[in-house]
C-alpha cells in the first residue's frame, strides 16, 4: 500500500475569525474529479486562477481544529501558505514510481524547504495548456 495523505505544517498559519492560529493539517492524494469537476465551477469560468482554490479545498482534509475546509479557509489563507500548499500539492500528486508507489521522499514533503517540485508547476496550471 502506498500512502494516499501527508501531513503538514503551515508556514505561518490560518488564523480564523476567533484569533485561532491553525498551522498543521492533512492533505490526501488528489482524484480526477478533483482536477476535472471544479472546471465547470462559474467562479473558475470567470477567473481560472480560483481554480487553485477550488481544489486545495477538496484536498485539504483537516486543517488544524476546523470543523471543515472550504473554499473560504483558502481563500483567508496568507500568500505563503496557498504558496506552500500548491507546491506540497504538486509534490504529491506528481507521477508515481515504476512500482506504483509514490517516491520515498512523500513522508519527506511537507518538511522540504518550499514544497516544490524542481519544475516549479503550480495547481493554477491544472486545466490549462
Amino acid at each position: 500500500m502506498f500512502a494516499t495523505e501527508v501531513d503538514f505544517t503551515l508556514p505561518k498559519g490560518y488564523l480564523d475569525a476567533d484569533g485561532v492560529l491553525h498551522t498543521d493539517g492533512v492533505m490526501r492524494l488528489a482524484t480526477a474529479a478533483d482536477e476535472i469537476l471544479p472546471l465547470k465551477d462559474p467562479r473558475v469560468q470567470a477567473n481560472p486562477a480560483y481554480l487553485t482554490i477550488i481544489v486545495l479545498a477538496r484536498v485539504v482534509t483537516r486543517l488544524g481544529s476546523l470543523p471543515d475546509v472550504n473554499t473560504k479557509v483558502v481563500e483567508g489563507l496568507f500568500a505563503s501558505d496557498l504558496d506552500y500548499l500548491q507546491g506540497l500539492y504538486e509534490r504529491l500528486n506528481a507521477a508515481e514510481e515504476p512500482d506504483g508507489r509514490l517516491g520515498d521522499d512523500v513522508g519527506q514533503l511537507a518538511g522540504s524547504a518550499d514544497g516544490r517540485l524542481a519544475g516549479g508547476g503550480r495547481v493554477y496550471a491544472l486545466g490549462e495548456a
